[in-house]
């Protein structure tokens, strides 16, 4: 599995954030995905890593040929995903408006008042908080309200359900909600903040909120809140928002203004039941219809239950059905103040039913997700999918479901309650085989979805054998198959819970590996450590350690992507261990191909090394193909960060090889942009170039734009090194576009730096320091080791041409310190050759020949053609300034030769010029 790392999005540094730019996810369709997981980048917080070696400062004179910069901006790899799912801006999710809505002009009028005043007047639109008992009609009313303004709220307009009343569901928590309302957004999934502290992440949720509607005029609809604890950090922070807010509570805020909605007046629901009814209002009795109103509290969710009754039964006189309810009541008794007016007739209306659709209609209140499909009903029922079809519609017919975008549909709360309670009059065993049919539904979907979602060659839970009996929804593409898995995410997931309270282990643990390809690029990773937590609860219970190794392989996963590096690697290594106890070598090749991406980012370079060599020889000897490519990218990654430049081209060559055969598009981009860092820090900077354009033409047909923008990073600094200052430009310019505009902080960061580079290159000195100390910045907020080094070193550099030789030793040396603790010797042989310019510059030839004598022998060592110029042309000037120019001759013409076989033509003309100036 190929290195995945997040490049973090999050507002507080405190956790560990998630915006990454990981070409597995991603992001519902590319970034919109946030990018992707960084298989290759050198340290970094949220899963990046990115180590890379400083750039060069020679001298003004030779400033302009600057070092190639390694792997600090190399982008995200796939995992085992071909690609990031993300989120579509959906900017108008407001449900369907009734066209049953009765008049509520007063409350309407009320609003649109409020609206209308806060607007004209400028003033920030406070909270709306509509309140009322259960079944009175707050979320009709919010709707229709909502269709009716959304002209003036042009920006969108979102609706949420907090489930804050609903049976059988926990509330909703803020910080779920949050990442609801930043994907629905347009936000990247992998682009929400996550960590364990969930006040924290909640907070930096909150705040990305807050900014995403910034100077925005939009809709909130948050349906269903049991607190206003729950719902404030869902509230706009600008004032040009509106919130509307539906709760059976009164909910106490400062700036709220409170819309009381209240049982119909009884002129209006008998208005309402005879409309409903499809019958002409002279053929019913007047007064018997307002007895009916009557009796069930003039609740328009029981008035168009009676309606129902009487369009469905012509024979029925008014007479009959208020005959039929009294009885009702009579059979139910004593019930609590809240549901009496309403239980009497969703009594009625369900024993109006065929005995097989009562059957179909009590299944439901088994079911523990929010909303469902008829594949969804089929299973749950035991019946066919067209069966079911008929079934829900029938149901809706009779009101006593609703249908929602998309053919789905969903139960009133009232009606939830309702069915729970009947089926809660069954036999247990009921319930559980209920459960048990449409977790086996959701494996053999999950079986058909996971053909799109994993890459080529990777393997996909098979579903069990009772599985295949199941009807799944048609899905034809990875578009499709992304579209299934975000709507039935949080069914899925609940779905787990239930069976896990059940005791169904086995399922609980098939489950959580069938949904972990897709939770693992899609996120949010803080869900999905509960999942794969739960999993591995579950399997110690069953005993299976195979389950168990599975379930702690993925939950190191994506504690990595967390960057949580020590939580990532406990549970990844006990995953060795128990694969091995249990003879399971493809699963012990792919954890340690995932530890070694932890030790690798973590700068432990020889275990990292280790742990990839070994998953490698196991996937050969497996014929594991896609093993073998992943692992020999991982490996070409970590000898590329201890400047084993041949013994990382020839991995990364193979890797490239096996990617080609296996069609893996992803692979293949990312294996050529690394052989590309490569060749560039070899100084072959044509086949560098050709290597990051091939690289950027198949990003750019995978609509990629995250990697799109890694590879005009590399492009642009072998642009920078050959002279090309405009088109390196902007290349950088156009990579920090589409950064800031994914949120990818670590790419971001990358940006700055280079541009940083390109102002001292043009002799800004003080906007490259700006630049520069701002990389710096973020580089130590995302954890990023390499990035800290590569912007000390170009500080140092540029601080020296300012003459602040104090700040730029002091640099210098914490660069060099960082370089060799990760074992870059390219890195510290730029430094070195960066330090000797000061020191020759400042009159101290001496002490600078010995920096520059030491960053020659680490250039030869690893084949640095570029810093071994530059070295030579250091050590040719200070043999110029102590032993005259005879002695100097010799390095400098090998300065020259070095620098013409690599093209900078800059730097090799000003050493002419020096040599000439001497003949003359």
């Amino acid at each position: 599995m190929a290195i995945a790392v997040v490049a973090a999005g999050g507002a507080v540094t405190t956790m560990l954030v998630g915006l990454v730019t990981n070409a597995v996810s991603d992001q519902s369709q590319w970034p919109g995905w946030l990018g992707w997981l960084q298989r290759h980048a050198w340290f970094s917080f949220a899963m990046l890593g990115a180590a890379m070696v400083g750039l060069t400062v020679l001298l003004a004179a030779l400033s302009e040929t600057r070092t190639p910069v390694p792997p600090a901006q190399s982008p995200p790899r796939p995992d085992d995903e071909s690609g990031p799912p993300g989120a579509a801006l959906v900017l108008r999710s407001l449900p369907r408006d009734t066209a049953a809505f009765t008049d509520r002009s007063a409350e309407l009028e009320a609003l649109v008042r409020s609206v209308r005043t806060s607007q004209e007047s400028g003033e920030a639109l406070p909270v709306h908080v509509i309140d009322g008992m259960p079944g009175v009609g707050k979320t009709t009313f919010a709707v229709h309200a909502g269709h009716m303004l959304s002209e003036r709220f042009p920006d969108g307009q979102l609706f949420v359900n907090l489930n804050g009343h609903t049976s059988g569901r926990t509330p909703v928590q803020a910080t779920e909600a949050l990442a609801s309302l930043l994907a629905a957004t347009g936000v990247p999934t992998q682009q929400i903040p996550v960590g364990d502290d969930v006040g924290a992440v909640t907070q930096a949720r909150a705040a990305m909120w807050r900014s995403r509607l910034a100077g925005k005029n939009a809709l909130l609809i948050l349906d269903n809140a049991a607190s206003y604890r729950q719902l404030e950090p869902l509230l706009p922070g600008g004032g040009g928002c509106l919130v509307l807010v539906t709760s059976r509570k009164r909910l106490a805020a400062h700036e709220e203004v409170v819309l009381p909605v209240a049982a119909l007046p009884p002129d209006h629901a008998v208005d309402l039941l005879v409309r409903l009814s499809g019958r002409p209002a002279d053929s019913l009795d007047r007064d018997i219809l307002e007895e009916l109103v009557e009796l069930c509290g003039h609740l328009p969710l029981g008035v168009s239950l009676l309606a129902a009754r009487l369009r469905h039964h012509p024979s029925w006189s008014a007479e009959d059905l208020r005959e039929r309810l009294v009885a009702a009541r009579d059979r139910l008794g004593e019930l609590r103040a809240g549901e009496r007016a309403v239980d009497a007739t969703f009594d009625l209306s369900y024993r109006d039913l065929e005995p097989e659709l009562q059957s179909f209609f009590r299944s439901l209140g088994f079911y523990p997700g929010t909303d469902l499909d008829a594949y969804a009903g089929a299973a749950l029922c035991s019946v066919p999918v067209a069966k079911a079809r008929q079934q829900l519609d029938a149901l809706y017919d009779a009101h006593l479901i609703d249908e929602q975008p998309g053919s789905r549909y969903q139960l009133h709360d009232l009606l939830r309650d309702y069915a729970r309670g009947l089926a809660a009059e069954g036999d247990s065993m009921e319930n559980t085989q209920a459960i048990q049919r449409v977790c086996t539904y959701y494996l053999a979907a999950l079986a058909v979805a996971n053909r799109y979602i994993v890459r080529g060659g990777a393997i996909v839970p098979a579903p069990p054998n009772d599985a295949v009996q199941a009807e799944a929804p048609p899905m034809e593409s990875r578009t499709a198959a992304l579209g299934w898995l975000e709507n039935e995410r949080p069914n899925v997931l609940a779905c787990i819970r239930r069976a896990n309270s059940l005791a169904l282990h086995d399922l609980v643990i098939r489950l959580a590996a069938a949904m972990a390809p897709f939770l693992r690029q899609a996120g949010p990773w803080d869900q999905a450590v509960g999942l794969h937590r739960t999993a591995a609860e579950a399997a110690r219970h069953t005993g299976d350690r195979r389950a168990l190794a599975d379930a702690l392989a993925e939950l190191g996963v994506v504690r990595r992507f967390m960057a949580a590096y020590p939580e990532a690697i406990e549970p990844l290594n006990e995953a060795v261990a128990l694969y091995d106890e249990v003879g399971d070598r493809r699963g012990k090749a792919d954890a340690l191909n995932q530890a070694g991406i932890v030790w690798y980012l973590t700068a432990d370079n020889d275990a990292a090394a280790r742990a990839q060599t070994e998953a490698l020889a196991l996937y050969r000897e497996l014929g594991d193909r896609l093993g073998q490519a992943n692992a020999l990218a991982d490996l070409g990654m970590v000898r590329r960060q201890t400047s084993q430049f041949d013994a990382s081209v020839e991995a990364q060559t193979e890797a490239l090889s096996l990617y080609r055969e296996l069609n893996d598009r992803y692979g293949e981009a990312n294996s050529l942009r690394d052989l590309g860092v490569v060749h560039c820090l070899m100084g072959e900077y044509d086949l560098a170039t050709r290597r990051h354009r091939e690289a950027f033409d198949i990003y750019l047909e995978l609509d990629d734009r995250v990697h799109q923008a890694y590879a005009l990073n590399e492009l642009g600094v072998v642009r920078r090194l050959t002279g090309d200052l405009v088109g390196a430009r902007e290349a950088h310019s156009q990579a920090l576009e589409h950064y800031t505009e994914l949120g990818d902080r670590f790419g971001r960061a990358n940006s700055i730096r280079h541009l940083g580079v390109l102002e001292r290159v043009s002799g800004n000195i003080t906007e490259a320091i700006r630049l520069l100390e701002e990389a710096l910045s973020a580089y130590r907020d995302l954890g990023s080791r390499g990035g800290e080094a590569a912007s000390l070193s170009e500080l140092g550099a540029v601080r020296g041409i300012a003459g602040e030789r104090d700040d730029a030793v002091d640099a210098f040396q914490s660069s060099l310190e960082i370089l060799q603790e990760l074992g870059d010797r390219c890195g510290e042989a730029e430094v070195l050759n960066h330090w000797g310019t000061l020191l020759r510059t400042s009159d101290d030839p001496e002490a600078a020949r010995g920096r520059f004598e030491r960053a020659l022998g680490l250039a030869r060592d690893i084949r640095c053609p570029l810093e071994e110029a530059r070295a030579l042309e250091g050590i040719g000037r200070c043999h110029w300034v102590v032993d005259g120019p005879a002695r100097a001759e010799g390095p400098l013409r090998d300065a020259v030769n070095v620098y013409r076989q690599l093209g900078v033509s800059a730097a090799a003309d000003d050493v002419e010029r020096l040599l000439v100036s001497h003949s003359g």
